[in-house]
This record gives structure tokens, C-alpha cells and sequence, in this order.
């Protein structure tokens, strides 16, 4: 696991040229990547959700597109048409922003849900359908989407069937003031992200995906997993809790999490790590737990004190 741990640095701080003081998300980004997943980045306007995914598609040297998502937009704006060649007398494919290697959906939120729903095959299928005919996405293929948390006029929240095609939720976060200061001294002639050169390859980072699915985890500890998705359905503040979808994800991103540390195996600590990101945005707080203002991550927080840990005791 030297390798990928080896790869996952310099991945990081390559992209921490431009990302100043935001180690964990860039972490967290890197390692979705590394699982093949999809990210979805919540936070307020200019704290750099924009220039992370521009950072990490410049570091790897792959595609990137922009869809920048708004109310008047069609499933075709984001697939792709097909239109007739009167030369040929034949329909051609012309395929749309969503086929590229790293996708940006900005302000997801804004597009319809009909819009919305253009994504759901291509992020878990990593096909789309165009007039009946089905075209696979690249092999390498990453969604990261983003939308404002305090902004909800004119915004369509995204489904729960949406929701749990993310692989993480992550959040920014304003930078620390000797961080904004040290920003600042790095525009101060330009950008720093027009600098930024490519780092790894995809040959390597595909390698390293590969990789990645040979971690072990003990039989204890994938039961560990489940029963920490069990007590979300359980959860007296919860209405919805975790699919399935969501255990698989915690078992993923708990193998790639113990490879960039350099181990081959995961450990309770890896799955704990991971829980928060990878199973919060996955439920439905009952009414009472919203009028409260309760927050998910704090309950997903309490499963992971109260469950028993494989070989120790919760509490």
C-alpha cells in the first residue's frame, strides 16, 4: 500500500497549492476519488468548491467540464443529443459535458428535478442513455457537485434517491485568518491554480483503485459496519436511515482511507473516521429532530460512542 499512500501525498499537496488550510477536505476528496465515488461539497459562496474540483482534475492531467446548473437547463444539456447527418443519413451522438473524467455540477440545487434526475444513471451506472441507445461514461469518472447551504430561494433540494448516489458530503468552511492572509499572497500576482501542473496519471490512479478493493477488513469489523447502519434505521430521531448503498460506501471508503495511511488492512478507527461523511447525508431526520435543529452528523456521532467496537465496549 506504499504505493497508493505515495500517490494520495502527492495528490494532496499538489492541489494544496491551490487549497489553502483545508487538508481534511482535500483528504476526503482525494480518497473519494480513489473509491470511484462522487462527492457532494455544501457550503456557502467563494470558500473554493470551484477551484477544488478544477485543482484535483489539473493534478491528475484528465477531462473537466462545468455544467453550471440552472432552472432553465434539459436532461440533453447535461447527456448529450442526438442529431441527423444529412451527409450520412445517420444519427451521431454528440455527447454532452457529463461524459468527461471530472464533472462539476455547480449549484446542483438550482436545476430542476427532471434535470436532476439526467445525473442518477451516469453516477451509478456510469452509462447515459440517449434516444434509446446507451453510451458508457469514461473509466475514470467523477462527479462533484456542489450547492450553497443558506440560499434556498429558487433551489430544488435534491431527492433521497440523489443523495445517496454521493459517495461523501463534505464542507469547506471559511479559512483560518493567517490562511486567508497567506491566500491572499498567492493571488497576489495571479492565481496559483493557472500554475498548477499534473502530478500523477490516470494509468496510476486507476492502478491505484484496484488496489484499493484488496484491503482487508475482518469479519468483525464489516459486521461493525453494519450494525452502525443498522442503528441509523433504529434511531428514534431518524425516519429514513441508511440504505444499503450506504454500508457498501462505509466499507469502501474505510479501505481506501487505511490504504493512504499506508496499511492493508482497516481498523475500527478507519470506519469511525469515515462514518460521519459517508452516512450523514444518507438520512431523513424525523419532524421532531428538525423542529429541534437536530443535526445528522451529531447522530451518527452518537452511534459510533454507543456501538461496541469490535474487541471493545461502547457506552
Amino acid at each position: 500500500m506504499e504505493d497508493v499512500q505515495k500517490l494520495a501525498d502527492r495528490l494532496i499537496a499538489n492541489i494544496e497549492k491551490v487549497i489553502i488550510g483545508k487538508t481534511e477536505a482535500v483528504r476526503l476528496t482525494v480518497l473519494g476519488l480513489l473509491c470511484r465515488g462522487h462527492i457532494l461539497i455544501e457550503d456557502v459562496p467563494g470558500t473554493g468548491k470551484t477551484m477544488l474540483a478544477r485543482s484535483l482534475a489539473q493534478s491528475i492531467g484528465c477531462t473537466f467540464r462545468r455544467i453550471q446548473f440552472t432552472p432553465d437547463m434539459l436532461p440533453s444539456d447535461i447527456t448529450g443529443v442526438s442529431i441527423f447527418n444529412q451527409k450520412s443519413r445517420e444519427f451521431e451522438f454528440r455527447p454532452g459535458p457529463i461524459m468527461a473524467q471530472i464533472v462539476l455540477t455547480d449549484e446542483i440545487n438550482r436545476a430542476t428535478p427532471k434535470t436532476q434526475s439526467a445525473l442518477l444513471e451516469a453516477m451509478e451506472e456510469r452509462q447515459v442513455t440517449v434516444d434509446g441507445v446507451t453510451y458508457p461514461t469514461p473509466e475514470l469518472f467523477m462527479v462533484l457537485a456542489t450547492q450553497n447551504t443558506i440560499e434556498y430561494e429558487g433551489t430544488f433540494p435534491l431527492p433521497e434517491a440523489q443523495l445517496d448516489r454521493f459517495l461523501l458530503r463534505i464542507h469547506l468552511g471559511y479559512p483560518g485568518t493567517l490562511n486567508e492572509i497567506e491566500m491572499m499572497q498567492r493571488q497576489k500576482l495571479g492565481h496559483p491554480i493557472h500554475e498548477l501542473e499534473s502530478e500523477i496519471g490516470v494509468e496510476d490512479l486507476l492502478a491505484a483503485q484496484s488496489a484499493i478493493q484488496k484491503i482487508t477488513l475482518t469479519d468483525e469489523i464489516e459486521r461493525y459496519i453494519v450494525d452502525l447502519v443498522e442503528g441509523t434505521r433504529g434511531h428514534d430521531e431518524v425516519y429514513l436511515g441508511a440504505s444499503p448503498r450506504g454500508s457498501l460506501a462505509l466499507y469502501r471508503t474505510s479501505q481506501a482511507l487505511a490504504a493512504i495511511m499506508g496499511r492493508d488492512y482497516v481498523i475500527p478507527d478507519d470506519v469511525k473516521q469515515m462514518a460521519v461523511p459517508t452516512l450523514a447525508h444518507r438520512l431523513v431526520l424525523a419532524s421532531a429532530a428538525r423542529i429541534q435543529e437536530i443535526d445528522a452528523r451529531d447522530i451518527i456521532q452518537e452511534l459510533t460512542r454507543k456501538i461496541p467496537i469490535p474487541g471493545g465496549e461502547g457506552i
